[in-house]
C-alpha cells in the first residue's frame, strides 16, 4: 500500500507539473481590435462616373470660297464679333480684273445683239419686198425662198446673240460674287476662339473651303461631351442631373443636365463607349473649350433610409475571434459547440424572392463581436454606403456598430477580410 501511495503521489505530481507547464507555455488567445462604422439613416445617391471634354454649344468654322492672299485681318483670338462684321480681306486685284473682263464680254455680247437685230430688220424688209414682187409675178420662186431663209437665219442669230448676253451677264455676276467673297465676315454673334491664318498667307479653296476662324456663339452656355462605358449607358436618361469637376477649379462643383445620348458607338482597344452630351451653365466664363471634365451622373437617389458601410458587407472576421472562454445559456447566447459561439445561421438562399445575393454584417459591442445580420436585399449604393431593405431592417437599428476591419492588439496592423 505504501508503494502504491508513493507511485500515486508521484503521478499526481507529474500530472500537476505537466498541467502547470501547459498552462504556462500554451499560446495566449489573440486579442483583436475592430474598426467599426455605425449604421446610419440618411440619403444615398447612386451615380455613374465618366470623363469628357468641354465645348461651346455652337461653334462655326469660318472659311473662304475663293483662293487668294490674306491682305488684312480685322479679328484676333478672343475678339467679340457681331454678325456681318468684317474679319479678314483677301487680295482682290485678280478678281477685280476678272470682273472688268466680264463686263467687257457683256458689252461685246450686247453689240452682237444689236447687230443681229439690225440684220433681222433688213431680212424682214427683203422678205416683204420679195413677197410683194412674187405676188406681181416679177421674180422667180427661188428668190422668194432665199429671202425667207435669210429671215429665218436672222431670227436664229438674234436668239443666239441674246443667249450670249445672258451668259455674259451670269459670268459677270459670278465674278462680282467672288470679288465680294474676298471680304470675310462673321456669320454669327460670338467670340473668336481660333485663328488659322496670318497676313500674307495664301489660302487655296480648290477642293474644300479652308478654315480661317472658329467662332463660338455663346460661351456662357457650354456642353460636355462625355464617353460612358457600355455597361453604364443603359442607366443614362435625358434630363438626369450631373455634377462636374475640373482640375482648374478643384473647389467648385458645376451642375449639368443630360441633354442627349448618342446612338453611335466608339470602340477603342475593344472598349465600347457612347457619347453623352450634358448642358452646363458658364455665367462667369470660368470654363473654356477643351477643358477635361470629371462628371458624375446621378442615376437614382433614396432619402431617409437605413444604410450600412460597403466595407462592412465585405468584412470577414478571423476564425478564432468568436471563441468564448465560458459557457453561456443557449437562450441568451445561442447554440454552443465545443466552446465556440455559433453565429446565427443565414436565411435560406432565395428567401428574399430573388432580390439579390445574401451578405452578412458583423455586430460589435464593447470591442467584441456579438453576432451577425444577414442582408438579402439592398437598394441604392454609392460605393461607400449601401441602402438596406427587406427583413434585415428588423434587426439593424440606427447607431449599431458594424465591423469593417480588424487588427491584433500586439501587432497593431489592420486587415479587412473580403468576401
Amino acid at each position: 500500500m505504501k508503494k502504491i501511495l508513493k507511485y500515486l503521489v508521484i503521478l499526481i505530481a507529474i500530472g500537476g507539473a505537466g498541467y502547470w507547464g501547459y498552462q504556462r507555455l500554451k499560446p495566449a488567445r489573440p486579442v483583436y481590435v475592430y474598426r467599426t462604422q455605425t449604421v446610419e439613416r440618411g440619403s444615398i445617391t447612386s451615380s455613374i462616373s465618366a470623363t469628357g471634354t468641354v465645348n461651346a454649344v455652337e461653334t462655326v468654322e469660318v472659311g473662304t470660297q475663293v483662293s487668294g492672299t490674306i491682305k488684312e485681318l480685322h479679328a484676333d483670338f478672343n475678339s467679340q464679333v457681331k454678325q456681318g462684321q468684317l474679319l479678314a480681306v483677301l487680295d482682290p486685284e485678280m478678281l477685280a480684273s476678272r470682273v472688268e473682263e466680264c463686263k467687257a464680254s457683256l458689252a461685246v455680247a450686247n453689240s452682237g445683239v444689236a447687230r443681229s437685230r439690225a440684220e433681222l430688220e433688213n431680212a424682214t424688209r427683203n422678205y416683204n419686198r420679195a413677197n410683194e414682187l412674187w405676188d406681181r409675178k416679177l421674180i422667180a420662186r427661188s428668190e422668194l425662198d432665199s429671202a425667207a431663209t435669210s429671215l429665218t437665219l436672222s431670227k436664229a442669230a438674234l436668239a443666239e446673240a441674246n443667249s450670249r448676253v445672258i451668259q455674259a451677264r451670269e459670268t459677270l455676276r459670278q465674278a462680282e460674287v467672288n470679288l465680294n467673297h474676298t471680304r470675310i465676315v462673321s456669320p454669327i454673334n460670338g467670340v473668336v476662339i481660333s485663328r488659322q491664318v496670318d497676313v500674307g498667307q495664301t489660302v487655296a479653296a480648290s477642293l474644300q473651303a479652308p478654315t480661317l476662324f472658329s467662332i463660338a456663339r455663346d460661351l456662357t452656355q457650354m456642353q460636355v461631351e462625355a464617353r460612358v462605358d457600355e455597361a453604364d449607358i443603359g442607366l443614362i436618361r435625358e434630363g438626369q442631373k450631373a455634377m462636374c469637376r475640373f482640375d482648374s477649379w478643384p473647389n467648385d462643383n458645376f451642375e449639368a443636365v443630360v441633354s442627349q445620348k448618342r446612338l453611335s458607338p466608339e470602340t477603342v482597344s475593344n472598349v465600347v463607349t457612347y457619347v453623352v452630351i450634358l448642358k452646363i451653365e458658364n455665367p462667369e466664363n470660368k470654363l473654356m473649350p477643351g477643358m477635361t471634365a470629371n462628371i458624375s451622373v446621378i442615376t437614382s437617389r433614396s432619402d431617409d433610409v437605413i444604410k450600412v458601410s460597403a466595407a462592412a458587407l465585405r468584412f470577414t472576421p478571423p476564425p478564432d475571434a468568436i471563441e468564448t472562454g465560458e459557457k453561456k445559456d443557449e437562450a441568451d447566447a445561442g447554440r454552443q459547440q465545443g466552446g465556440l459561439f455559433v453565429m446565427p445561421q443565414r436565411r435560406p438562399r432565395g428567401s428574399s424572392g430573388g432580390r439579390g445575393q445574401e451578405q452578412t454584417v458583423w455586430l460589435v459591442e464593447n470591442g467584441e463581436l456579438k453576432g451577425s445580420v444577414t442582408i438579402d436585399e439592398v437598394g441604392v449604393s454609392d460605393r461607400t454606403w449601401v441602402e438596406v431593405k427587406g427583413p434585415a431592417l428588423e434587426e439593424l437599428r440606427e447607431g449599431m456598430e458594424l465591423a469593417v476591419a480588424f487588427s491584433k492588439e500586439a501587432e497593431g496592423s489592420a486587415a479587412a477580410g473580403t468576401r
